[in-house]
């Protein structure tokens, strides 16, 4: 779920750069960059990866 999330941060922050866009200081495509690591970074590291199925008994 993290690395679809990732992409398509990524590809924000690509469209961003390319455009040259300006949005705000808080929104860069450097700030995308970093959550998109963020991201990649937690889905490596088995969070949100696994679903449970079923009920617990």
């Amino acid at each position: 779920m993290f690395a679809i999330i990732a992409a398509v941060i990524f590809g924000l922050a690509l469209i961003l750069d390319w455009a040259d866009a300006r949005v705000s200081d808080a929104f860069t495509p450097q700030t995308l960059l970093m959550a998109g690591l963020l991201c990649i970074a937690l889905h490596l590291a088995g969070i949100g990866t696994t679903r449970r199925w079923g009920r617990r008994r």
